[in-house]
């Protein structure tokens, strides 16, 4: 009997990457027409078989959702798999957990491990490298295997289905807008590289909110944070960047933070220079996490509502799979006319605690 075989182990043997494996059984164009034929022979002979292939029967339905992660430690991602737990197990579904840990690869293999016929549909936030890569292949062929996808929080336009985003945007201009009410004159942003949406989105809320109230931006006081210190490993490197930050711009009274780390990491670092909160600098940060509720002083946040967004991803793809009308709560709606597919915008509201005054 041939063994089974995966499709790492298909792209070791034949020395290509495991995306060139997966887009040459899927029979992309981006293949050359020899390497297809090479990986789909070799496939053939190991009686490798794409899994995703068997939820294609339309008779077979296994109840059950596989969510997919960047990561698991953040408290944005675990109360979106609380509120998709939630809804899923009142409309009779399981939910399975898979994790990408950032990493486009990683991505490629969970969903190729989720779809082996255990699935119904995906809920998934796109990971950073695949964001970085722009190759969004393993989604298409899911989708054009009778699968669907319903992506959340970082979602691209490339890709069609239904969507459960935040108001990234206008949550940023109301949390510049209140630092500026209450005296803040020079804010800074600390953010992250523009390829991901969220960060991107939430930049440019700041800079809108600086031109409503005729306030030049200034790009001295913008920090553009590389990923990499965003762990564990690198959280000294993270404060390292934000204290030389603060020391070229001993003016900023305000700081608006695109994530809850970089806003605790601010805090702690205006505190070791000397700086009191909120008298001498007021931060407000976005995501309310469990850091926020208890930093010190209490960190003023963005809430984005993570279990609505759980539970409004779940009904889609719930409504989807059974094939009902989809009627959502009172959020915004944007439709696109040129197919029914739905995105749903989640409000965002502010938490004020003691960091701003």
């Amino acid at each position: 009997m041939k063994r089974k075989i995966t499709l790492k182990q298909i792209a070791r043997e034949l020395e290509v990457s495991i995306s060139t494996v997966s887009k040459a059984l899927s029979g992309s164009k981006e293949i050359s027409e020899d390497t297809t034929q090479k990986i789909q022979a070799f496939a053939k002979l190991y009686n490798y078989r794409p899994n995703n292939i068997a939820l294609s029967l339309k008779n077979r339905k296994t109840k059950t959702i596989g969510i997919l992660i960047p990561e698991i430690v953040h408290h944005f991602f675990s109360t979106v798999i609380f509120g998709i737990e939630r809804v899923a197990n009142k409309r009779g579904y399981n939910v399975i957990v898979g994790l990408s840990n950032e990493s486009f690869t990683k991505e490629i293999i969970n969903m190729e491990m989720l779809a082996n016929g255990s699935i119904d549909g995906f809920i998934l936030s796109i990971s950073k490298e695949t964001l970085l890569k722009q190759d969004y292949h393993h989604f298409h062929a899911t989708i054009n295997q009778g699968m669907p996808i319903v992506m959340f929080d970082r979602v691209v336009s490339e890709v069609d289905c239904d969507k459960v985003i935040v108001d990234d945007f206008n949550g940023a201009v109301k949390a510049v807008n209140m630092l500026i009410n209450k005296g803040c004159e020079n804010i800074a942003l600390l953010t992250t590289m523009d390829y991901v949406s969220v960060g991107r989105l939430r930049t440019q809320g700041y800079l809108e909110a600086l031109e409503r109230n005729n306030i030049e931006p200034n790009s001295d006081l913008i920090l553009k944070i590389n990923d990499s210190l965003n762990s564990a490993d690198h959280l000294e490197f993270l404060e390292n960047e934000i204290n030389k930050f603060f020391e070229l711009n001993p003016n900023i009274d305000g700081v608006f933070a695109v994530n809850e780390l970089y806003a605790i990491t601010a805090m702690k670092v205006a505190k070791k220079i000397g700086l009191k909160i909120p008298e001498d600098i007021q931060v407000i940060g976005f995501t309310d996490g469990v850091l926020s509720k208890h930093a010190t002083p209490t960190l003023t946040t963005v809430s984005q509502h993570g279990q609505r967004i759980g539970e409004q991803a779940a009904n889609l793809l719930i409504d989807r799979l059974e094939s009902e009308d989809v009627e959502p709560d009172s959020f915004i709606v944007n439709s696109n006319p040129k197919s029914d597919f739905i995105k749903l915008v989640i409000e965002t509201e502010i938490i004020e605690r003691e960091s701003t005054k």
